[in-house]
């Protein structure tokens, strides 16, 4: 018996329609795409399983099957990325000595709560800018697995020199803990050789950047947040031996002499900048690094250096002289044309309230769309994953955030992300 031909057309109609793939359409009122300095009003935009797949003026109606997202009073924007933070670690009072009654365990489940945090602030993507026990390395994988919820993750590996800010963590304890703990310290040595031999190691690890301190930090417990701490040999070579395994490296450094050491060597950024000079800034120009700021940290440490007891004594002068510097600094870099990376260093300041970085950056002068872009756009690039991620454009991955409003017109609505797409998996709404 033959089927009537018009029974035919219809049973092989809606074979193909359960074929077709389920989509996600989102009807956004105002779209700030990620490169155009223009906002996009009623558009819709497309998506199927993980990535972008069309975006079109209007609000397109669904088709059978397909899912639609209300956004039409929201600004929809890419997934917002952070450059500089550090996941498995909050600064408290405790901070220096909760090591001794915490396990890497404790603080690696720990890391799961900054994690998720992070995410539902809208920030989709970030660079992890070191944790102990190789704890950020570990926590990116979870979050890749779908173990824990968090932002995808550019794990760093540390490279230090011998009482650096970055990798040597026993600075300030007494000789007996420092003899006990150095033969167990992989991230520490002197001398290009050595610092070879770590950057291997940090490949072997399976890190995805380099950091090193070419000057010293706030927060370790040592005099000089200024001191350089690597010569130009050593930059050199872990420079050199990191893009000899396709490695990219940034440069913790507040000193200005480190940073000038530092970009001559071929690193990718120059997290903090306090005390960069004029001569820093023509010379990040010149060789197209990138800056990444942390003014959430330096305005977070410079207030909580005004509390007795809150840091140690010789952590507390440092505090106070670096914190309230790094947003002049971020204004004079802003104005001469340095390329700018969105980093807070959260892990310093608390975790989730990456974008009052926004608040920070617009205060110095900069305009709202272009520090928006410092976290869309511009991070893709420093990680060098503008391919994939940093816009919204057919063929990326569907990492999306909204707030509620016009961002541009009052920027604090930043620190109100009202939805939350990672990947195409809603994880806020």
């Amino acid at each position: 018996m033959r089927l009537p031909c018009r029974l035919l057309v219809t049973g092989a109609a809606l074979f193909a329609a359960t074929l077709a793939p389920a989509k996600t359409l989102i009807h956004a009122g105002a779209l700030i795409d990620g490169r155009a300095d223009t906002v996009r009003k009623a558009v819709t935009i497309t998506i199927e399983g993980e990535r972008i797949t069309g975006l079109a003026d209007g609000y397109t109606a669904p088709a059978a099957g397909d899912t639609v997202i209300d956004l039409k009073n929201a600004t929809l924007m890419p997934g917002l990325m952070d450059m500089h933070v550090h996941l498995t670690s909050e600064q408290s009072p405790q901070s220096y000595t909760e090591g001794f009654f915490l396990n890497p365990a404790d603080f690696a489940l720990r890391s799961t709560v900054y994690a998720k945090r992070t995410l539902l602030a809208g920030f989709t993507t970030v660079r992890d800018c070191g944790a102990e026990n190789k704890l950020n390395l570990a926590l990116r994988d979870a979050i890749a697995k779908g173990w824990v919820d968090g932002p995808r993750v550019y794990a760093a590996g540390s490279v230090g020199t011998t009482g650096s800010h970055v990798g040597d963590a026993t600075n300030g304890l007494n000789t007996q803990l420092q003899d006990l703990l150095a033969s167990s310290n992989t991230a520490v040595a002197d001398g290009p050789d050595g610092l070879r031999r770590v950057v291997r190691q940090r490949y072997k690890d399976g890190a995805d950047f380099i950091k090193v301190s070419s000057t010293g930090g706030v927060l370790s417990l040592a005099k000089s947040s200024q001191a350089p701490l690597q010569t130009d040999d050593e930059l050199a070579a872990v420079v050199q031996t990191a893009k000899d395994y396709g490695l990219k490296v940034a440069a913790h450094a507040h000193g200005d002499e480190g940073m000038q050491r530092a970009i001559k060597a071929g690193v990718v950024s120059i997290e903090h900048g306090t005390f960069m000079s004029d001569e820093t800034i023509g010379l990040m120009k010149k060789h197209g690094t990138y800056y990444v700021p942390t003014i959430s940290a330096g305005r977070f440490i410079a207030e909580k250096a005004r509390i007795d007891g809150y840091f140690p004594a010789i952590v507390r002068p440092k505090a106070a002289l670096v914190g309230p510097l790094i947003q002049a600094t971020f204004q004079r870099a802003w104005q001469a044309g340095v390329k700018i990376a969105f980093g807070t260093d959260q892990g310093v300041a608390p975790h989730g309230d990456n974008a009052r970085e926004f608040i920070y950056m617009v205060e110095a002068g900069m305009p709202p769309m272009k520090a928006l872009q410092s976290a869309t756009l511009e991070g893709a690039k420093l990680l060098g994953v503008e391919k994939d991620f940093g816009t919204v454009e057919a063929g990326k991955f569907a990492d999306l955030v909204a707030v509620p409003g016009d961002p541009l017109a009052d920027i604090k609505l930043m620190t109100q992300v009202s939805f939350v797409m990672k990947a195409g998996k809603v994880y806020k709404q």
